[in-house]
């Protein structure tokens, strides 16, 4: 996505969340202010690669309708933003791209107002269910008032309405894994629910919107979405990865979250069938676990193998998307943006992961 097309995107999106300012007077407006205000800042931020694949899709299938792309590209990045919001809540993360997440801003604002812990948290979870409620209703609008016929915008509003309901289905998938550790859950579920609940919005969604806006045969679409299953669990794979073993300095993110949740991952599953399980697992889905307790961890799914097979596997579905682009035989420049955006993929998560730890784990564990 070139610079202007950025700024188009930016534009656009700014526009969309402009609407959410503008409420009839007789309604109390405070409330809304605060939460729409924040949503906004949640929204900024992002490397806006969702719409950047939709506008690069878009222009290698020779599409013809760039304003209808521009607008729906936005209406993903506000999708895309409803559904961080909400997963903060799922997650219980307070922070997010190193500073309060939404829900992390209401819960210190009650707190700093006096409210009990519980009470603030149960605001801040309020604030970022309802928010995101807010933005999956602006993108949809936006959406369907794109300057498309309206074939295909039927055809957009029937995609992100079947994302939608797969996403949700793959947000509860994954928060059901996490209720029983043992034994963890196999490989193939975890695969299933890293593609409905990353690989169906971020990569198929923007791709097959693209297609569609391009007026793609039925052979291009199917193609599109094979490579955005491919693409989307690559990439949910290295971010398991850099939930873990990532620099929070350059992912904003802490690498205590996924382990205290003891998060149903790839990595997980397979360390699940290695001899360092037996010591490993006391130290998953630990509330309290500390950095000395999580130190221990990263070296034991070092030392088992489970972080290098993990990045294997994510570069092993990054250059699968490419390959499936050759095989169908896709326009040549596609197939390039396909390259580019798996190569970006891969530089970014190389670029925040830290090395191998070569610490070796404790061989008592904490009780």
């Amino acid at each position: 996505m070139s610079t202007a097309e950025l700024a188009q995107v930016e534009r656009a999106l700014e526009r969309l969340l402009s609407t959410g300012t503008s409420l009839p007077g007789r309604l109390p407006l405070e409330d809304h202010h605060e939460l729409w205000s924040s949503f906004r800042r949640a929204s900024g931020g992002g490397k806006r690669f969702r719409p950047a694949l939709l506008l690069s899709t878009h222009q290698a299938l020779d599409g013809h309708r760039p304003a209808a792309a521009v607008q729906v590209a936005a209406a993903i990045e506000l999708l895309h933003t409803a559904f961080v919001v909400q997963d903060d809540v799922i997650d219980g993360d307070q922070l997010r791209r190193g500073a309060p997440s939404l829900p992390g801003e209401f819960a210190a604002r009650a707190r700093t107002q006096g409210a009990p812990a519980a009470g603030a948290r149960r605001y801040g979870a309020a604030a970022g269910i309802l928010a995101g409620d807010l933005g999956m209703l602006g993108a949809v609008r936006a959406i369907a008032r794109c300057e498309a016929p309206a074939p295909v915008i039927d055809a957009l509003l029937d995609l992100v309405e079947t994302t939608i309901h797969g996403t949700v289905a793959g947000e509860l998938a994954d928060v059901r894994l996490q209720l029983d550790l043992d034994p963890p859950a196999p490989m193939r579920e975890v695969l299933a629910v890293a593609e409905l609940k990353t690989a169906l919005y971020s990569f198929q969604l923007p791709l097959h919107a693209a297609a569609l806006l391009a007026d793609a045969e039925e052979p291009v679409l199917r193609a599109l979405d094979e490579i955005g299953v491919l693409f989307g669990i690559g990439f949910q794979l290295f971010d398991d990865l850099l939930g873990v073993f990532g620099d929070e300095r350059r992912t904003g993110k802490s690498t205590l979250g996924d382990l205290r949740e003891g998060k149903r991952t790839a990595m997980l599953a397979h360390a699940a069938t290695t001899e360092a399980w037996p010591q490993l697992h006391p130290l998953i889905g630990r509330p309290d676990l500390d950095e000395i307790g999580a130190t221990d961890a990263r070296a034991l799914l070092t030392r088992c193998g489970s972080r290098a097979w993990t990045e294997e596997l994510a570069r092993w579905h990054l250059e699968g998307a490419n390959t499936a682009a050759a095989r169908h035989g896709l326009p040549s420049a596609l197939r390039q943006e396909i390259r580019t955006a798996s190569d970006e993929v891969l530089r970014t998560a190389q670029h925040a992961l830290l090395p191998s730890p070569a610490v070796q784990p404790r061989t008592e564990q904490p009780a």
